[in-house]
């Protein structure tokens, strides 16, 4: 009935606006004006909450205009504030909803039990891993189905800044050949002392230049594997002066500290929406999170004093070595090598293990492009989102420094190529709405550990909550025994005292 309503009300008004264009323009025959008829097209509303996307999705609405005469897209920047709430409201009322928006991975449940999300590619052409790590591929899997499409993504990774790492590698090399140079002439030096050809010994040159393909090779192999490597490199590294410290990030965030425990830690299971998969206090985790407090004697953070802007901005600065950062990190750097506020180059790497003995696994955000179950154009809203995360150009990135979550995109620099590598092993944010306050609670857990509070007891009560939560009645744990803080510190221990 509101449907017909709707459509009623839709010919008065084209009825209203014919009378008055008849009357203004009564020399052309309404059916030739373009300006009418020439929109006659299906409109695909798309929704979305980050203004830097407007350059892009606006380049991306014309390039559909121009390849596709039935269908156009209309990006429409909207508030984030109650965004799933008013993406409801709009569709139920009829009131210029969105047959297509943009929302994080961990809210596609909510939106699914909502009616607002539905099944997607169900053939599976589409939404395959030749085109998608796993990681986008899991982030939009509720139930087994697929109910979106995954656009972008937001993880974590290893920083370091390369000039440091070369210019350490140029002082080994030199040192060594220094030495090697030094023997060699000795050992001459001697031969011709007992053959009599001295001066010639003397002037004989065994120097070895120093290449760039040298240079490369020798960052590559002092790269951090284990975070007891960072500290390993600690130790000997003869830092310059307006280094302040080897590393540095912000122990506040959980983005920047999940890699601790990411490897150990069950929150849904792969597709973060399963409650029956909830793993958080194990013996695995606990063993993590004492590696972690003893970091803390190594890497003296204040937890009140730091967060990310800072940490990135003592990156940039010089002063620091290695860094925990997201993909923002990127542009910030170049504005400030275009700016000249910064005199070094810098590179991402693979998320360092734990130790020898422990793994670690970073957490990431999808930005999921999600088909409203409410709409009349749910086909319509599904091309477009396909031909959105289909696009190889790079000009995502270009245009609002977003990473595509998929494979075989242009981007020309490798750092982006490996924040892609890191996110295909990342865990998604879960979906799981008993389990949303997880990470606040998480972050709380983190600090006090940082602080010295007990890791068993404190994971122990972080599990407790979130059981609670889910099963909706009082949980307690059994208390596990505690890890031997000797046995799991062993790498940090070794040849650090």
């Amino acid at each position: 009935m509101k449907l017909r309503i709707r459509i009623f009300s839709i010919i008065l008004a084209l009825c209203a606006l014919a009378g008055t264009f008849v009357y203004a323009r009564s020399d052309r025959n309404i059916f030739e004006d373009y300006s009418l008829f020439g929109n006659n097209k299906t409109t695909v509303r798309l929704w979305y909450t980050d203004d830097s996307l407007t350059p892009y999705l606006q380049s991306r609405a014309v390039a559909y205009a121009e390849s596709n005469d039935d269908v156009r897209i209309e990006p429409v920047l909207v508030s984030g504030l109650e965004y799933l709430e008013e993406i409801n409201r709009a569709s139920v009322d009829m009131d210029n909803y969105p047959d297509l928006y943009i929302i994080t991975n961990d809210s596609l449940e909510k939106a699914y039990l909502a009616g607002l999300a539905m099944e997607v590619d169900e053939d599976g052409q589409f939404l395959t891993g030749s085109i998608f790590p796993e990681a986008a591929l899991n982030s939009v899997t509720y139930e087994g189905k697929k109910i979106a499409y995954p656009f972008y993504f937001e993880t974590s990774s290893l920083i370091y800044n390369k000039t440091y790492l070369e210019n350490m590698a140029v002082e080994t090399m030199q040192s060594e050949i220094d030495t090697a140079e030094g023997e060699a002439a000795q050992a001459a030096a001697e031969e011709a002392s007992s053959e009599g050809e001295l001066e010639d010994a003397a002037t004989s040159d065994v120097s070895t230049e120093i290449t760039q393909g040298m240079i490369d090779e020798a960052v590559a192999e002092s790269l951090p594997l284990t975070i007891s490597d960072i500290l390993k490199f600690a130790e000997s590294y003869n830092a310059p002066e307006q280094v302040e410290a080897v590393f540095e990030w912000d122990v506040t965030d959980i983005f920047y500290n999940y890699f601790f425990v990411g490897n150990y830690m069950n929150v849904g299971g792969d597709a973060g929406d399963d409650v029956n998969q909830i793993d958080i206090y194990n013996t695995d985790t606990i063993s993590c999170m004492k590696i972690y407090q003893q970091l803390n004697q190594f890497f003296a953070i204040d937890p009140e004093s730091i967060d990310y802007n800072q940490v990135v901005q003592d990156f940039i600065n010089g002063k620091v070595v290695f860094t925990v950062a997201t993909t923002d990190i990127i542009k910030k750097i170049e504005d400030a090598q275009a700016a000249g506020e910064c005199d070094f180059e810098f590179a991402v790497a693979d998320m360092p293990g734990i130790t020898a003995d422990f793994g670690s696994r970073t957490m990431s955000v999808t930005e999921c492009l999600v088909v409203n179950g409410l709409s009349e154009h749910g086909k319509e809203a599904a091309d477009v989102a396909k031909f959105l995360c289909s696009d190889t150009s790079g000009d995502l990135f270009r245009h609002s420094d977003k990473i595509a979550a998929r494979y075989g995109v242009e981007y020309g620099d490798p750092n982006i190529v490996t924040f892609v590598k890191v996110y295909a092993d990342s865990v998604p944010m879960p979906k799981t709405i008993e389990t949303s306050n997880l990470w606040m609670q998480l972050e709380i857990a983190f600090t006090k550990i940082w602080n010295g509070e007990d890791c068993n007891s404190t994971l122990r009560q972080v599990s407790e909550n979130i059981m609670t939560q889910i099963t909706g009645e009082p949980f307690s744990e059994e208390t596990l025994p505690d890890p031997s803080n000797v046995d799991i510190t062993a790498d940090l221990n070794e040849d650090n005292d």
